[in-house]
């Protein structure tokens, strides 16, 4: 039952993410990122707004895979990556939080160009 929750939720948060990137590229085009940004920041407020609510109520444990793993995972994962770094800077691990920052950023950057150079080599 728990995946038919995260397939749900993820669902309409990645219709939701579609939506924005669309309406918001239509509106000021794509010379920069606008909606991408856009669906990053709202996703990360709204995953810290909640988990803080959903930690302070007695709540089915399926509301938390539909509304954080699911609808905010479809609508964005950075929004796991801005919580889960705000996590270890409020541990004070700093050390941990900016190795995180770090190593997301540039694998992701390593592993997108390599990603593109197999997609080159591959269509050849």
């Amino acid at each position: 039952m728990a995946y038919f929750w995260v397939a749900l939720g993820g669902a309409f948060g990645a219709a939701a993410r579609y939506g924005i990137v669309h309406w918001m590229s239509t509106r000021w085009g794509m010379a920069f990122p606008w909606g991408t940004l856009a669906v990053n920041v709202t996703g990360s407020l709204a995953i810290g707004l909640l988990a803080a609510l959903l930690a302070t109520r007695a709540t089915d444990p399926a509301l938390r895979l539909l509304l954080i793993t699911g609808l905010l995972g479809g609508y964005t994962t950075f929004s796991a990556f801005s919580f889960e770094t705000l996590a270890l800077i409020t541990a004070e691990r700093w050390a941990a939080a900016a190795g995180y920052i770090a190593a997301s950023v540039l694998l992701g950057l390593l592993a997108s160009a390599l990603g593109l150079a197999l997609a080159t080599i591959m269509t050849r």
